[in-house]
């Protein structure tokens, strides 16, 4: 069975193949306009890296905000629950996802099958997301992808008040502008983002193991922020990109529509 999960997000758009539970191939690419044209791009570059066609898929699930837009999927799954569904896949011992999106940010509570039992998410305000570190990456003129490394060089301490972005932002320029090392803004910005997604987390409970996905996971400086915000350490994917959790957990939902429709009656 040849199966794909797609995700759609505001930021970027992956896409997962798997044949019998085993991954083929995976695809991330920046985001285009159109969700539509989001998803072809992806499955496409997803398909060329494991020389199939579309007709070679026999089920397709979409999720992200951009899932309802996407005319080639049998079916549509929530964000929340493709990335339970992949961080158990990958992590059969965490019971909490924090997932950091570039629009919002979720916390999903799991039982011990993978089932969500209890989520919470924040989409009223950019701070806390992807978003919010790619407004700051632009106000200090460093790339985004090494913010992480940047903010390790910290010599420092500096703290990061404000909660809305447009503030932060203001906040950030005056920190430039009295000075303060590059580094050391960073830092401070990854533990004010941490702060505040640890706050959304810790109310519906953390439970131990927590699993962080999505792009964000891949900035060693908010991971190990976030860690210290909980109280805990967050576990790392065991080798598979966070970025693409999404995608896999939308993948193995596909699977398991292909095999309940094959169960003999």
């Amino acid at each position: 069975m040849i199966v794909a999960g797609c995700d759609i997000g505001s930021l970027t758009a992956k896409a997962v193949i798997l044949k019998n539970e085993k991954m083929l191939s995976n695809a991330v690419i920046r985001a285009k306009p159109k969700p539509s044209d989001s998803a072809d791009a992806v499955m496409q570059q997803a398909l060329d890296a494991a020389g199939l066609n579309f007709d070679d898929i026999e089920y397709i699930v979409g999720t992200g905000y951009g899932r309802q837009q996407v005319p080639f999927v049998d079916h549509a799954e929530s964000e929340i629950s493709c990335h339970a569904k992949g961080a158990f896949h990958v992590l059969p011992a965490a019971r909490m996802v924090i997932d950091i999106g570039g629009q919002d940010a979720k916390a999903t509570r799991m039982d011990e099958t993978g089932r969500v039992t209890r989520y919470i998410y924040n989409d009223k305000c950019a701070a806390g997301t992807g978003r919010f570190l790619e407004v700051m990456a632009d106000a200090l003129e460093v790339p985004l992808e090494n913010m992480g490394k940047i903010g390790a060089q910290s010599t420092e301490k500096l703290t990061i008040s404000s909660q809305c972005v447009i503030f932060a932002e203001s906040e950030v320029i005056s920190l430039v502008n009295d000075g303060k090392a590059i580094p050391d803004i960073i830092k401070a910005l990854h533990h004010a983002m941490a702060k505040r997604v640890a706050a959304l987390a810790k109310s519906i409970e953390v439970t131990p193991e927590v699993a962080m996905t999505g792009g964000v996971a891949k900035n060693s400086g908010v991971f190990e922020a976030l860690s210290e915000a909980l109280g805990l350490p967050l576990k790392f994917m065991d080798g598979t990109d966070p970025q693409i959790i999404g995608a896999l957990g939308a993948a193995y939902y596909a699977l398991e529509k292909v095999e309940a429709i094959n169960e003999p009656v």
